[in-house]
């Protein structure tokens, strides 16, 4: 009983398998020159009717759209894809096209994928750098490196004086007291404590395989101490300034410079709206009322 059984399950599991719904690509990585075409293959199995198609693109930012939906390419594809049999030909590549691409097949409840990586091979461009032209010391420094063509992305190497630095500098003799951390994907040299022994030339290079590395022009970075002599003299004169005007301020004050105008204001006469003299302004004239001629 337990055979008969073992053997039906058996025969299952072949009829299923002879109905898989399988897809399948012979290209799951294409590289290809800028500008030339590239065929992206994407064969599929079905022992039941006619498959739907759709093929989708995911760039290197993770952003996701239609190449071909509902059997026709879509937006910009129009013009620079066409399906034929065995998958999806692109007439002529960009940069723009280097990422994910998934060949999608359903039919009824049965749904397969095949997915391959288009890289557009553009070689680098002369990488912009960031330099500092000068530093004090004991600060934090970054120095960046970007190159915005190359596609692949590219790598980067940092040179001082000409020289290659290490990314990891703690194997070096010569550089066992830098504090500095090399990222080869972002570009970035970043010294968490610049010392005066890091003042120099300094310029990158950015390669990913194909045509030659692109470089940078070299920059010098002068590494300065703090200029306490300058900022000790700099707050002696504030306070110098400070306190000559309160002296000045006491001084005037000393001599009635500052009451004389107050005081003069409570002896100038004072007048009614009528032009009369008041009382107030003078004491021994009363006469309030005016003078009928």
């Amino acid at each position: 009983m337990f055979v008969a059984i073992l053997v039906f399950l058996l025969l299952l599991q072949q009829q299923e398998g002879s109905l898989a719904f399988s897809v399948t690509t012979s290209t799951p990585k294409i590289s290809v020159p800028e500008n030339q075409g590239a065929d992206l293959k994407c064969s599929y199995s079905a022992d039941f009717g006619t498959p739907r198609v759709e093929w989708k693109f995911r760039n290197l930012q993770g952003s996701e759209t239609y190449v071909v939906f509902t059997g026709n390419p879509t937006g910009s594809y129009k013009d620079r894809v066409e399906l034929y049999s065995g998958g999806l030909r692109f007439i002529k590549v960009t940069r723009a096209d280097t990422g994910e691409y998934s060949c999608d097949v359903s039919n009824a409840d049965k749904f397969g994928e095949a997915k391959i990586q288009l890289i557009v091979q553009v070689p680098p461009s002369p990488p912009l750098c960031g330099i500092p032209s000068t530093v004090t010391t004991g600060s934090q420094v970054i120095l960046t490196c970007n190159d915005k063509d190359g596609s692949p992305p590219s790598t980067y190497k940092w040179f001082k004086n000409k020289t290659p630095l290490p990314e990891d500098p703690s194997k070096f003799a010569i550089y066992k007291n830098s504090t500095y951390t090399i990222n080869p994907q972002d570009g970035n040299l970043l010294f968490a404590s610049v010392a005066k022994e890091d003042s120099g030339e300094y310029y990158c290079t950015a390669s990913n395989g194909f045509g030659s590395p692109a470089s940078c022009a070299p920059m010098l970075m002068e590494v300065k101490d703090v200029n306490v002599g300058g900022i000790v003299a700099g707050v002696i004169v504030a306070l110098l300034a400070v306190a000559l005007l309160i002296f000045g301020l006491w001084y005037a004050r000393r001599k009635g410079y500052l009451s004389k105008n107050v005081n003069e204001s409570k002896q100038m006469p004072q007048y009614t709206r009528a032009g009369n003299i008041s009382e107030e302004a003078d004491g021994e004239f009363k006469q309030k009322s005016s003078f009928i001629v």
